[in-house]
């Protein structure tokens, strides 16, 4: 028969407040919304609405069906709760790797803000081109999620206009692409203020130290920080030299690495740009090892904002990731649910000074 309409009028036949269980006293099958109904005297509606907290339950009747379904264990699963709208309760993170600082950020800082609102997270990682190629082609997120985030992916034109195909909003995280919703920093800028700030202390022979993947994947990221390197200089009049432009590929010493390059030059620098915070420790590690006082006989600065640069003393450019990470989870979370609001956010960036960075040593 069909339910009442009033919520709060139990449907004939129900048995409020009876006290065996779901399917019987020696039943262990696990309970259902049904279950959930029958011993709460409402509809199966009124149970999928009072558990989403969806107005049009009275007070009394919400508390009671919660108060069942915590007796009989009963969960609701995203696919349940949402199945008027046809969501999952799902989003996915898309990522190159989950082992670097900025990455496990980023995603921690998602998970925790989309979680907050009731939504998993489903992680696909994509380390090199053949991963990430696969993923695009396949797309093995359709019809399981309702969003996808793209956390800072190299990605094609091509290829981004290939996960259109899901059929879900796309968000890109520490990034972006014309004409999708992101959240991203100024890199170029980042990078000038950061030469700018080792100029202002003195500075000329200003090296720039940065990394490459294995599989030579282009980051913008990358191209706008060495813009900005360049900006910085051009601006004070200040020649730039190509030895001091130094690339390693990505390992956790390729900062000890670049920074003895650099130190068997004719002409050393003075000071060191590290294009990440990771980079500028490692770099700094280094120059004690070989008996170099920081900032004394060389000054370091990078960009993060991570924790150890705050232990090692290093000055930075904070990128204001976990906020990032944020603001991109508010976002998906109003895309998915067809609410207005900003779709394309810039965060700013810091300076943070520590005792990195100093004048010049005499030669």
């Amino acid at each position: 028969m069909p339910y009442p309409d009033r919520v709060d009028e139990p449907p004939q036949g129900a048995a409020p407040g009876a006290d065996e269980g779901p399917s019987g006293p020696a039943s262990l099958s696990p309970a259902n919304m049904a279950d959930v109904a029958r011993l709460a005297g409402v509809s199966i509606a009124t149970v999928s609405r009072a558990l989403r907290d969806v107005p049009g339950v009275g007070e009394s009747t919400r508390r009671r069906v919660r108060e069942v379904a915590d007796q009989l264990s009963y969960v609701v699963s995203p696919e349940a709760s949402s199945l008027s709208r046809r969501e999952t309760g799902r989003v996915a993170v898309v990522m190159p790797r989950m082992d670097v600082w900025f990455y496990s950020m980023m995603l921690g800082g998602l998970e925790r803000g989309l979680r907050a609102e009731g939504m998993d997270v489903l992680v696909y990682q994509v380390p090199g081109p053949a991963e990430r190629g696969a993923f695009v082609r396949d797309l093995p997120a359709r019809r399981k999620v309702d969003a996808v985030v793209l956390a800072a992916l190299p990605l094609s034109p091509e290829q981004r206009d290939r996960l259109d195909l899901l059929g879900v909003p796309l968000v890109i995280a520490g990034g972006a692409a014309r004409g999708l919703p992101h959240v991203d920093v100024d890199d170029r800028a980042m990078a000038r203020l950061a030469v700018e700030h080792l100029l202002d202390a003195g500075h000329r022979d200003i090296a720039m130290v940065r990394t490459s993947d294995t599989d030579d994947t282009t980051w913008d990221a990358d191209l706008l920080r060495v813009a900005g390197f360049r900006d910085a200089l051009a601006a004070r009049g200040v020649p730039e030299r190509s030895d001091l432009l130094v690339t390693e590929p990505w390992a956790i010493d390729a900062g000890t690495k670049a920074l003895d390059r650099l130190l068997a030059l004719p002409q050393p620098p003075t000071a060191v740009f590290a294009y990440s915070d990771e980079l500028a420790t490692a770099l700094t590690i280094g120059a004690w090892r070989l008996g170099l006082r920081v900032p004394d006989d060389l000054s370091v600065i990078g960009v993060d904002g991570h924790p150890t640069a705050a232990v090692m003393g290093l000055s930075t450019i904070d990128q204001q990731v976990e906020l990032q990470a944020a603001t991109a989870a508010e976002i998906t979370v109003r895309l998915v649910r067809g609410v207005g609001g900003e779709r394309s956010v810039r965060v700013p960036h810091v300076l943070v000074t520590r005792g990195s960075v100093g004048p010049p040593p005499a030669r």
